[in-house]
């Protein structure tokens, strides 16, 4: 089983988006056996939360649930326990090395980097632009998807 984690700093927006859309996408191409996906926060800000509004309103526009979801923060543990660490932007990469450590078996990556233009996933937070948000994601995720079919 191929274990993923996606991670952004609340686990309200895009780390959970990130979550049910590369579900949703694993299931429509048959290999939702095949996977464990989740998400998590490297803040504590928003633990027990659930999605923020306009992102589940966003997954829901394009026929996601993501009912009972609540934000959790990231472990040192999630490092042994998933093959793939997904961060959504450097910040949130450098806080990952902070709970996890020296990324020495290389399973912290930035989302965007399996895309063919690497860089940050939009903070809708801040940005208030949940379909600049859901594109990235959407790259990112069938990008993701492509490299783990490749490398198996």
């Amino acid at each position: 089983m191929i274990k993923i984690l996606f991670v952004c700093h609340g686990n309200i927006c895009r780390s959970p988006m990130a979550e049910f859309m590369m579900k949703d996408l694993v299931k429509k191409e048959g290999l939702e056996d095949r996977f464990l996906i989740e998400s998590a926060a490297v803040s504590r800000e928003e633990i027990g939360n659930p999605v923020y509004p306009p992102a589940r309103e966003m997954l829901a526009r394009h026929g996601i649930g993501c009912a009972g979801k609540r934000a959790r923060q990231m472990t040192a543990r999630d490092y042994e326990e998933y093959d793939f660490l997904i961060a959504m932007d450097r910040s949130n990469l450098t806080r990952m090395e902070r709970i996890c450590g020296r990324d020495t078996q290389g399973k912290i990556h930035l989302m965007m980097d399996f895309t063919d233009r690497p860089g940050e996933v939009a903070d809708p937070w801040y940005t208030g632009d949940f379909t600049a948000t859901w594109r990235d994601l959407e790259e990112g995720c069938r990008g993701l998807l492509a490299y783990i079919q490749n490398e198996k």
